[in-house]
């Protein structure tokens, strides 16, 4: 093996480290913004359903009954 060759492998060697490390950080932070996502997700469901019964009490009838009752 010349100079030149040990020099390739050596280049070559570190561009595939370099790749290596920048794909490892990419997975790492892939799986916490799919974490993150899923946290997201549940607060959203939870919120809707929240919603869905903030609007069964404001449209029942005796709320409305009780808000007219409270402006006369």
């Amino acid at each position: 093996m010349g100079v030149f060759d040990i020099g390739f492998v050596a280049v070559v060697g570190a561009f595939a480290y370099a790749f290596y490390e920048q794909h490892t950080k990419t997975k790492v932070k892939l799986a916490n913004a799919n974490q993150n996502t899923d946290d997201v997700r549940a607060e959203l469901e939870q919120l809707k359903q929240r919603i869905a019964t903030l609007e069964a009490i404001v449209t029942d009838k005796s709320y409305t009954l009780k808000d007219e009752i409270n402006r006369l």
